[in-house]
Order: C-alpha cells, then sequence, then structure tokens
C-alpha cells in the first residue's frame, strides 16, 4: 500500500527493542559490575561467573536503567502484537483470537511486573509475577501454534506451514530448557552446589532467547499486513 508501512515492522521492532535491552543490560553490567552482578548470597567469583537475568537487569545502575527504557519501548509494538494478531486470526477462529489477544495482555501486564519490581526490590512479587508470565507463555504459544496459520491472508501457505514448524521447534526448546533450570536452581539454593547458579543462568538466559524467536516469527504472517491512517470520506464526517 502507497505511503503505508508493512507490518513486518511490528514484530521486527519488537524483537530489536528487547534484545538490545536485555543483552545490552548484559553488556554493560559485565563492563561495570561483573564481579558483584556475578555474585549470589552463597559464591562469588571464581566459583559462579555467569550473571543470571536478575541480577542483570535489576541490581546496578546504569544497566537497569538501560534495560527499563528499552524495554518500555518494546511495550508499543508488543501490544500491536497483540492487538493485530487478533485482526489476523478474528474471522477464522473468533473465540480462539480473543482468548490469545487477553492472554498475550496478560503476558505483558506480569512482564511489566518482573521487570519494574526488581528482586531486590521485593523478591515475592517479583518470583510471582515471573512465574505468572512463564505459566501464561504456555497457551499463549499453544494458541498461536495452533492457530497462527489460520490468519486471514494465507498469502503463503508453504511459508506458513514452515513457519509453525518453527513455531513447534522454539516452543519445544523454551519448555524443555525449564526442566534444567528447575534443576539446577534446586542445586544452588537448598544444596548449594558451588557454579550451579552459573549453569541455572545460562538456563534462564536461554529462555529469553527463545522467548524472543518465537514472537519475533510473526514476522512471517505479519508481512500481509499493511499499516496506514487514511482521511475519513466525506460522506462519514459528521457536523
Amino acid at each position: 500500500m502507497a505511503g503505508g508501512i508493512n507490518g513486518w515492522w511490528i514484530p521486527f521492532l519488537h524483537t530489536v527493542f528487547a534484545s538490545i535491552a536485555f543483552f545490552g543490560a548484559l553488556f554493560i553490567g559485565c563492563k561495570l559490575h561483573y564481579y558483584k552482578i556475578v555474585k549470589n548470597s552463597f559464591y562469588g567469583y571464581p566459583k559462579e561467573w555467569f550473571p543470571s537475568v536478575s541480577a542483570t537487569i535489576g541490581d546496578r545502575y546504569p544497566g537497569r536503567s538501560v534495560f527499563q527504557i528499552f524495554i518500555a519501548l518494546t511495550c508499543p509494538p508488543r501490544l500491536l502484537l497483540h492487538a493485530f494478531w487478533y485482526v489476523l486470526l478474528a474471522k477464522a477462529t473468533p473465540a480462539k483470537a480473543k482468548a490469545l489477544f487477553w492472554i498475550g495482555f496478560l503476558r505483558t501486564w506480569t512482564c511489566g511486573g518482573w521487570v519494574y519490581v526488581t528482586s531486590g526490590d521485593d523478591h515475592d512479587v517479583h518470583d510471582v509475577m515471573m512465574i505468572s508470565y512463564m505459566l501464561l507463555t504456555l497457551p499463549y504459544m499453544i494458541l498461536l501454534i495452533g492457530n497462527g496459520d489460520k490468519s486471514l491472508f494465507t498469502h503463503n501457505v508453504r511459508r506458513l506451514a514452515l513457519n509453525k514448524r518453527r513455531r513447534k521447534w522454539v516452543c519445544s526448546l523454551f519448555f524443555g530448557t525449564i526442566v534444567p533450570l528447575v534443576y539446577y536452581f534446586i542445586q544452588h539454593k537448598v544444596h548449594r552446589v558451588a557454579g550451579a547458579y552459573t549453569t541455572y543462568a545460562f538456563f534462564e538466559w536461554a529462555l529469553i532467547i527463545f522467548d524472543l524467536m518465537f514472537d519475533s516469527l510473526a514476522m512471517v504472517e505479519f508481512q500481509a499486513l499493511d499499516l496506514a491512517i487514511l482521511p475519513a470520506k466525506a460522506d462519514e464526517l459528521r457536523n
């Protein structure tokens, strides 16, 4: 559409801003506060040598501020992502399109909970919001895997089918990562095994990567959308 913006930009900007938020904070934290952010309640460097997500995004300035600014920039494309998934799916599966929208909205809200209430502010609230986010991720991913290829504009059936397989793989990787994540967290928290928290941190960062990968796949379906602001027709204007 002349003068319009292709819908591909919505998941693209979401992926870019979120990636800068997380990995920018990781870079800044390691550069300025490495020994502080790898230290936990039991061990420090060299037994623990890689920071967790929570320590990276919530413990130290300016990494925390950079993270929160870019996560705020991520919010508009994230909400548009949910809104336009509804547009794409509402005709084929109206009930599931509504469920996907509201689950996506709640995921965004719980994401804000663990982003802006850091583990240092209130550990319990931070953990509850993080766990709620992960629980909501299961129906969110399942609904998109089952219905993403039923979008209103099936412009390329083969590409949609391929994208569905990609979503299945990323979803499997995401939830498959949770098992060793929990195991190494228990090794750290209960058994106090040196180095266990570093291994836990790698699985935690893997969850972030798989989460971003899953939403980035919407670039395929959203290519069928063009967004434009058009003036109302003269006969539709009210005096």
